[in-house]
């Protein structure tokens, strides 16, 4: 659509345009055919950091859940069956240390795969090696068998702000590498149900099917984020894309070299977001933060002295806006690490060093879950088919978890259609779940659900 403007409008444009021209020409130079100067380009900066971006290809067999017709309930029981189905997929990577060859993905990229294959840039491609995952986060790491490869410079993620141009390298579509520029349009994004642990930066980049693993960087060429997740229909960009800040993956990354695996700290407490009703009914100042409904006893909150009421508004000198945030930033430090929480207690800041515990020394009190899970007993393990649970490990004789046809050797997995992995979680969704839950039970190779009230 176009628009006319008065004369009077136009001649006061001419006149100021006319003042400030030698202003214009001096900030942006006009590059002619004749012109000597360079253009202003990312490529030369791109040229060092696109050679540590790599494409991924994976195959395996992926296990379906099918449910049981009901002709069929008399041979094969009520619940669901299970059957493999090969599949592909495609994704980017980002090597991160050139002399061992280490490259960061997405888990989801390599979910099940049973052969992972790396193509860089120049053209080669190797079979990768899955050196560990964590599925909670969507970070996993790769090693593959190279010489001359390049690592791309992990940048502090926490010193981003918005505004901060990014450019995001990945293999869209399976069309190859593709670059696309933005900025950074948002930091500490969760509660998008996207990831259990969740401290999103988001992007206007364009990143789509394919960029997930791909990497996010800034004007110097430095890593600050894993390409995860975009927000829009059909899996198509809307400029709402969102990456796994580099700190956060790094410690991911740092855990799983040294042992394999995630050992996850937490820091015991249970609490919410604080909400402008909630901080006027507390009578607290502070609008943002996480108020602390409970503390769990003998937890690391619990022996560093925070109690119900608190409200926690940073973390190692970082604020902090939202549960969710809190969570992702606590859940990707390793089992003993310290951080440092400041707190609002009767409109005072304190400072509490809290040292972080494993989620299987939290106390399990059956009844403390859930009224009807009484004369059950609990302990973290994994299906015949290496999911992770919450194992029944015991039920007393005449039980109300008895009666309700829970047996030794069940594995919960999940509640409803929310993934469970483990005790801490478990006891997170049922002590904040209202009215009837679904607990999702494998039973040796049949998935059946058992309803709680």
């Amino acid at each position: 659509m176009k628009m006319k403007l008065s004369f009077v409008t136009a001649s006061i444009i001419a006149a100021v345009l006319a003042s400030q021209s030698f202003q214009l020409e001096a900030k942006i130079p006009f590059f002619g055919a004749e012109s000597s100067e360079q253009m202003p380009s990312l490529a030369p900066m791109l040229e060092n950091v696109t050679p540590a971006v790599v494409n991924i290809n994976v195959a395996g067999n992926r296990q379906v859940r099918q449910r049981v017709p009901d002709a069929f309930q008399q041979f094969f029981g009520q619940g669901e069956m299970r059957r493999e189905q090969p599949f592909s997929a495609l994704g980017s990577g980002v090597i991160i240390d050139a002399a061992k060859g280490y490259v960061v993905t997405n888990s989801h990229v390599i979910n099940q795969a049973d052969e992972i294959q790396v193509t860089l840039k120049d053209g080669r491609t190797f079979k990768a090696k899955k050196i560990g995952e964590d599925p909670e986060s969507d970070i996993a790491l790769l090693q593959i068998d190279a010489e001359k490869l390049t690592a791309l410079k992990i940048a502090d993620s926490d010193a981003l702000r918005v505004g901060d141009f990014t450019i995001a390298i990945g293999n869209p579509f399976g069309l190859g590498q593709t670059v696309t520029s933005g900025i950074v349009s948002a930091l500490g994004r969760g509660g998008l149900d996207i990831e259990k642990y969740e401290d999103f930066i988001q992007t206007d980049a364009a990143i789509n099917s394919g960029n997930s693993g791909g990497a996010l960087v800034n004007l110097r060429g430095e890593l600050i984020g894993i390409n995860t997740a975009i927000l829009g229909p059909n899996g198509g960009n809307i400029g709402i894309g969102f990456a796994i800040p580099s700190n956060m993956m790094k410690n991911l990354v740092d855990q799983i070299i040294e042992s394999g695996e995630v050992k996850r700290g937490v820091l015991g407490i249970e609490g919410s977001d604080l909400s402008a009703d909630l901080a006027q009914g507390m009578n607290v100042k502070q609008t943002k933060g996480v108020f602390v409904g409970r503390v769990t006893p003998d937890s690391g909150a619990d022996k560093a002295g925070l109690k119900a009421g608190d409200v926690i508004v940073s973390i190692n000198g970082k604020t902090i806006s939202s549960m969710s945030e809190l969570r992702a930033r606590v859940g990707t430090l390793g089992v003993g690490k310290s951080v440092k929480l400041g707190v609002l207690r009767e409109d005072k800041q304190i400072n509490f060093d809290v040292k972080l515990t494993s989620a299987d020394q939290a106390n399990t009190s059956a009844g403390e879950m859930h009224r009807m899970l009484v004369g059950a007993s609990f302990s973290n393990g994994k299906t015949v088919d290496g999911e992770p649970g919450v194992v029944i490990s015991k039920i007393e004789n005449g039980s109300i978890a008895a009666r309700l046809g829970l047996e030794e050797g069940d594995v919960i997995i999940g509640i409803g259609r929310i993934k469970v992995n483990n005790i801490s979680e478990l006891r997170e969704i049922l002590t904040r779940a209202k009215g009837v839950v679904a607990l999702q039970i494998q039973r040796e190779d049949t998935v059946l659900y058992k309803l709680i009230q």
